[in-house]
């Protein structure tokens, strides 16, 4: 299964969701070699780039093993949105992402994110500022409204059709649940229904069976998930994670940290690796000064050691 953002060839159909504080570009390599169609980037504000931020550079850098490969932007004002796509666009992403949906109250109680809910006006005004402008695909991601009182994901949906965008992302939750309660399909199925550009379901998809059922249940073109990838990146191989071998487990943690060295140095790259290890042995029974231990360790050397301990390997 593929799909096609305009001209952009996504070669499969599921995807790794951007995630703030996640979705790095060490983290958006594995999961392209573990099986993950396509990467964005954590989410960039407008703000920052603009005013040339001096902790961008990391969080702008991509490798060309990730394309296709999308820059997610969020913000409240269209021409500073416009101006941040500008300067990004020669770094030469190959889409643009907005975010539509991020529930954190820094970011929707200003306005920007899930806060553009309250504006469709705004997200028309923003969207078609963008799809006039630049030469590559927009996209959006979106949630289903501000509250139950406020699901207007038809309306938004609609909008993002007619201003030109692409593709569609929905997260089935509304900005007040944030990550609680149960992801509503229905409303993934509602928007596929009324829009012929792709649309993206993201939501509840923990094992590999979600996949296809959430494509089989609501017709989306594709699948995005978020949380359940940061403690079984497997998931992108077909695994779930009670199938996943010991040594396979192991493995992939050598491999990240690898990869999070080689970008950030040896001892940030083990600080940044340890959040994404330690969700490796949620299943386990650790007692808590090994998982303490685990959380500051300060050498690659240690943390596989602990890891092996855990694991019995």
């Amino acid at each position: 299964m593929t799909l096609n953002i305009k001209n952009i060839l996504i070669p499969g159909k599921v995807i790794l969701a951007p995630m703030d504080g996640y979705t790095n570009q060490p983290f958006r390599l594995l999961a392209r070699r573990l099986g993950s169609s396509a990467s964005y980037s954590e989410f960039i504000g407008a703000m920052d780039i603009v005013h040339n931020h001096p902790s961008m550079n990391e969080k702008l850098t991509f490798s060309p093993l990730e394309r296709p490969f999308a820059y997610q932007l969020f913000d409240n004002d269209p021409e500073r949105i416009f101006k941040a796509a500008l300067i990004l666009r020669k770094r030469d992403p190959d889409f643009f992402d907005i975010n539509i949906g991020c529930s954190a109250r820094h970011v929707s109680s200003r306005g920007a994110g899930a806060g553009l809910l309250k504006e469709p006006e705004k997200i028309t005004e923003i969207l078609e500022l963008l799809v006039k402008n630049l030469d590559i695909p927009i996209t959006a991601k979106i949630r289903l409204g501000w509250d139950d009182q406020s699901l207007n994901y038809l309306e938004v949906s609609r909008r993002i059709e007619q201003a030109g965008c692409s593709a569609i992302a929905v997260h089935a939750r509304t900005r007040q649940q944030g990550y609680e309660g149960i992801a509503d399909w229905s409303a993934i199925r509602e928007i596929r229904k009324s829009v012929s550009i792709p649309v993206i379901g993201n939501g509840d998809v923990r094992t590999f069976s979600d996949i296809d059922r959430m494509c089989s249940e609501t017709g989306c073109d594709a699948v995005m998930i978020g949380r359940a990838a940061l403690s079984n990146p497997w998931i992108f191989s077909g695994l779930d994670r009670e199938n996943v071998p010991k040594l396979i487990i192991l493995q992939t943690a050598k491999d990240l940290l690898q990869l999070m060295q080689s970008f950030y140095g040896d001892q940030r790259g083990v600080i940044y690796s340890r959040k994404f290890i330690a969700k490796y042995i949620a299943p386990y029974e650790v007692e808590k000064e090994i998982r303490q231990n685990l959380l500051t360790a300060t050498f690659s050397e240690e943390v596989l050691s602990i890891l092996k301990h855990i694991l019995c390997v």
